[in-house]
């Protein structure tokens, strides 16, 4: 065997290990990541000790509906929590997706008390869930409101006018698919579209006013679609009281028999590892170091669609946008 051959076989030997240690390092990584994660982290999705405490849920960003989230209510639920605090920071989202909050915390009230906290805002779907609780405390400053539906689309049709482009369909019925934002909207798709918001919307002022306890005077001035601060809330009926968890607590103590005292502790309605971004970031400079690049590049990009992912709003919106927003 000439030298060349005999460099060329050692060259390979030596790569075959270093594929094979690289892979060991992610190996033990990637299980020294998942120990860390299991330590930080209550074992089990929503996991949580319970017994003897009080718990708080985080409702945050844009909401939509979530089997998982039902789920791990419903566990709450059968649990041994004395209570439930849950905090809200939310512009809302899908009018389902805030139904369905709204129910399974309703249901859930059905067996333990729950209090509301506005951290920030509670408007439009965020308000729809924070009116399923007993009671409702924000701070001053927080937003809350916005009682109204939106139903948004674009439309390009005088874009593809000046490109010259027209898209042609062959549809059952005038208003299948309408309207499309390839052309102008009839005035049939435009009525059609507008019954759909104002039927959602007496359902949203229906459920304010039955939960709220307001007559329709009272509800006038809430249901214009505006959101209040914390301040002009409490006076407006829309929460009960100013304050923060500690105001919940004692109130909790003081109307629904909760021991004082109680520690208030997390539960979790992401799974196991949905809210430590760490892992992903921790794996991906893990997999880049070893020099496999590409799949570092990959768990990179799937935390970016997942971010995209959550501004993809289908349907009817419980959403409140400030102006600049959009």
């Amino acid at each position: 065997m000439s030298l060349d051959s005999d460099v060329i076989v050692d060259r390979r030997r030596i790569r075959r290990k270093l594929t094979f240690w690289r892979v060991a390092a992610v190996v033990v990584a990637i299980a020294a990541i998942v120990t860390v994660g299991l330590i930080a982290t209550p074992a089990g999705r929503g996991a949580l000790t319970t017994s003897g405490s009080i718990a708080r849920i985080n409702i945050d960003g844009l909401i939509r509906s979530d089997r998982e989230r039902v789920e791990a209510l419903e566990r709450l639920e059968k649990s041994s929590a004395a209570a439930v605090i849950v905090h809200i920071n939310s512009p809302g989202g899908t009018t389902a997706g805030s139904e369905q909050l709204y129910d399974a915390l309703t249901r859930l009230k059905a067996k333990k008390p729950v209090v509301v906290v506005v951290e920030g805002l509670a408007a439009s779907g965020g308000y729809i869930t924070a009116i399923a609780a007993d009671y409702i405390v924000a701070q001053q400053s927080s937003l809350v409101g916005s009682i109204g539906v939106l139903f948004q689309f674009p439309n390009f049709s005088e874009l593809l006018k000046t490109v010259g482009v027209k898209v042609e369909e062959v549809k059952s019925s005038p208003l299948k698919a309408a309207p499309n934002g390839f052309e102008p909207t009839s005035p049939e798709a435009r009525a059609a579209i507008d019954a759909l918001v104002k039927d959602s919307y007496a359902w949203f002022r229906g459920l304010v006013q039955a939960r709220r306890g307001m007559d329709e005077a009272q509800l006038e001035k809430v249901a214009d679609g505006r959101v209040f601060t914390g301040r002009q809330a409490v006076e407006l009926k829309l929460i009960d009281a100013l304050g923060d968890e500690k105001t919940a607590v004692e109130w909790l103590v003081a109307n629904k028999n909760v021991k004082k005292d109680l520690p208030v502790r997390d539960y979790k309605l992401t799974p196991r590892f949905g809210d430590l971004t760490f892992l992903r970031t921790a794996a991906s400079v893990t997999l880049d170091a070893l020099g496999l690049s590409t799949i570092a590049r990959n768990i990179e990009q799937a935390g970016v669609t997942q971010a995209v992912d959550r501004l993809a709003l289908d349907g009817m919106l419980a959403l409140w946008q400030p102006a600049g927003s959009n």
